[in-house]
């Protein structure tokens, strides 16, 4: 991995004092946000350096997303609580994304810029409401030093200012306001007072969606003068180019140069197809390096064997082994998870301007202090010569957040490379095919699960014992101290070692095998495959001791009744049985501190194949500020975890990648996507996530439901590996 961050970002932690600052830009527009960037225009109101919301006089409300919007809805939420807050309507608030500032942007559960771990609302709830009441207190106070009335008889709803028989429009009111002296208080609306949080607010992104509008994606993003760089990567990872020929690329219409950077060989021409064919017209000799030469099988094998030795502890409780000596039954049972892709439905891409003094860069990123400070690094520059714009992500589920920033370093090299060829500065968009993608890394890590579960005589648990092998996704980046602790990745055994069910007598451990393949979090990361284990053998248990699946878990959620909670919502509203022909399955699980259980029913076609009717999900995310959402991202959510599970693997010959696109890496089709009814638990709690928290839970329901069909116990993922897909 690339490491150019020798320095660490200042990351403040918010005060209330810095949350008040705020800038008044020359444009006659008000400014306000948590706190000022040190690089901040002094004046002129440049939107590189406003904060959090810009009330503009032509009468726009601007809310600067600090989290990229990727398609799960961040602006639109971000939107809706300035919304709130400052009485604005919905036709007159707008989204941008923020720029790469983390003294203004730090996601305060990172400690940086960045978006991920389902964090966006529940980070920033309570500081865009701030901000947009701060901006309704300076409207309020403009308007009453302008009408000469009191301001407590000012009024805004619907975006419009009211007080003594005047009427404006925050616009108008916007440059009056940012004269304003900052409020050292705000009061925040109760939600007896809300009027969108809850409610319907419109998608912010949808006009710009159906407009097409020109910039709005990283890959359409097109600045005056651009050229297109594809580069050809080695088909084995770790391996380095040894020589190449590019008489034939360059002899190509619109081809502009070939570049070599460590990654591989870089062709950059006038379109993508010119470059993509260029490439191809390369010669190319690739030392095999040190790059991992082993395939699936061979790595299979190898972490099966490592179920046969102790591992790393990972918060034991009771004795287990104990527990399991004297059981009056044991169930054990192995568990395989293939390697898999993100696909997302945008492959990567980002665009550079590189003058030699100064870089800016385009593109759809999500750990913006990281790319920010890798790309200062490999450039020579300092942090303030650096400016990210961040576009909308075609979809991302983890891809476009990488600890070594791998595709700002990429984007950089090829930006350095061709000022250093004698070319003049001009924009280069590096594009990444699928191809380049799903066979050039980076995957949910392959994991291995042996679990050895007791039953005793009146068929209650005694004793869990339960053992993981997987790559560590955190070790060797910025983020393993957070993470990795004792040597055990904790992404690795979320879901297991702290499950919150009731379990006395419990041994979790695990291994960490190196492993030269590329990896990284992939939507609901460890929780993708240790709620499949958990909740499949809670049924195999429920049904070994004879009791219902349902009663069963319940049992063991004594502690937890926000779980408990959603698990009987769901059984409540799925009824009794599902559709005639069908059979059902369950599972409930916490990530991302959201609860959720699914209910799958599920028919097995004629041809033994597995199609899911019906799902109905009990959710419960704290307090719901765009519920229409919420229930996008949970259909979304369970729709990819069910892809997952029927037909996607990633695997690899002799260190080769074998998938390459969508025919051979088969995403769900629309007519595998089952009914979905969305049930959530009205809640006073703090909002938390619900971006990746549907896809655990899809795996095991189907499985279970699969059992209760054909007495088969899936415990190799996918499907396909059992004819059920």
């Amino acid at each position: 991995m690339l490491h150019y961050l020798d320095k660490a970002m200042p990351t403040p932690k918010p005060t209330r004092r810095t949350f008040l600052k705020l800038s008044a830009g020359a444009v006659g527009g008000l400014l306000i946000g948590t706190m000022m960037p040190r690089t901040a225009v002094a004046a002129g109101g440049d939107m590189l350096a406003t904060p959090y919301v810009h009330v503009t006089p032509d009468n726009r409300v601007i809310v600067l997303s600090k989290h990229l919007d990727k398609g799960q809805g961040a602006a639109t939420g971000l939107a809706t609580l300035v919304a709130e807050e400052l009485d604005a309507a919905p036709e007159q608030v707008e989204a941008t994304h923020a720029p790469s500032n983390p003294e203004v942007y730090t996601n305060f559960l990172f400690g940086v810029q960045g978006t991920g771990g389902s964090t966006a609302i529940a980070n920033s709830f309570d500081q865009y409401r701030q901000a947009g009441a701060t901006a309704r207190a300076m409207l309020v106070q403009a308007a009453a030093a302008e009408w000469s009335v009191p301001a407590g008889d000012i009024t805004i709803a619907g975006g419009v200012i009211r007080g003594g028989g005047n009427e404006a429009t925050l616009g108008e009111m916007s440059s009056a306001a940012a004269a304003q002296t900052p409020p050292a208080e705000v009061m925040l609306k109760t939600p007896d007072q809300w009027v969108y949080i809850g409610k319907e607010f419109p998608r912010v992104e949808i006009p710009l969606k159906t407009r097409g509008s020109v910039g709005l994606f990283g890959m359409d993003n097109q600045p005056e003068g651009a050229l297109v760089a594809m580069t050809a990567r080695p088909p084995r990872f770790g391996a380095t180019l040894a020589s190449m020929d590019a008489t034939d690329a360059l002899a190509m219409d619109g081809v502009a140069a070939v570049l070599q950077i460590p990654q591989g060989a870089v062709v950059v021409a006038n379109n993508t197809w010119t470059a993509m064919q260029a490439r191809e017209a390369l010669v190319l000799d690739w030392e095999e390096g040190s790059g991992e030469t082993r395939g699936t099988d061979t790595l299979l094998a190898e972490f099966r064997a490592k179920l046969d030795e102790t591992g790393l502890p990972s918060s034991p409780r009771g004795d287990a082994a104990g527990k399991l000596a004297a059981a009056a039954q044991v169930i054990e049972a192995e568990y395989v998870f293939p390697f898999l892709a993100h696909a997302t439905m945008e492959p990567l891409d980002m665009t550079i301007l590189y003058d030699g003094s100064s870089a800016t860069l385009w593109g759809g990123s999500q750990i913006q202090t990281i790319d920010h400070g890798t790309v200062a690094g490999v450039l020579g520059l300092e942090f303030p010569q650096v400016a990210i714009n961040t576009n909308w992500g075609g979809g991302s589920f983890g891809r476009r957040a990488t600890p070594d920033a791998h595709l700002a370093a990429e984007t950089a090299m090829i930006g350095k490379a061709w000022l250093d060829a004698g070319n003049e500065a001009r924009p280069i968009k590096l594009v990444y095919s699928r191809e380049d993608d799903i066979r050039g890394g980076y995957y949910r890590p392959l994991a291995v699960h042996r679990v050895r579960a007791g039953l005793d005589a009146e068929g209650n648990i005694s004793g869990w014992e339960h053992r993981v092998v997987s790559q560590s996704i955190f070790t060797g980046t910025g983020f393993e101290s957070f993470v990795v602790h004792d040597g055990v990745d904790h992404s690795t055994v979320e879901g297991v070692s702290d499950t919150t069910y009731a379990i006395p007598d419990m041994h979790v451990d695990v291994h960490h095998p190196p492993v030269g393949v590329p990896v990284l979090w992939w939507r609901s990361v460890g929780h993708t495959h240790t709620a499949y284990v958990m909740e499949t053998m809670m049924d195999e248990l429920a049904q070994a001791a004879g009791r219902d699946p349902v009663e069963f878990r319940l049992a063991y959620l004594g502690d937890d009744p926000r779980l408990a909670g959603v698990l009987q919502l769901a059984a409540e509203k799925a009824g009794p049985a599902g559709p005639e022909g069908t059979h059902r399955g369950i599972a409930v699980h916490k990530s991302f501190n959201s609860y959720v259980a699914e209910i799958a029913d599920v028919r097995i076609r004629e041809d033994g194949t597995v199609k899911v009717e019906k799902v109905t999900c009990g959710v419960d995310c704290g307090i719901q500020v765009n519920p229409d959402n919420i229930v996008a991202q949970v259909e979304g959510g369970l729709g990819y975890g069910l892809s997952a599970i029927l037909r996607e693997e990633i695997t690899m010959t002799d260190g080769e990648v074998d998938q390459s696109n969508y025919p051979d890496y088969t995403p769900l089709r629309i007519t595998d996507m089952p009914e979905v009814e969305v049930h959530m638990v009205a809640s006073t709690e703090a909002p938390t996530g619900i971006g990746e928290p549907a896809t655990p839970p899809i795996g095991p329901a189907v499985a279970n439901a699969v059992f209760a069909a054909t007495d088969t116990r899936v415990r190799e993922l996918p499907f396909t590996k059992h004819g059920l897909a």
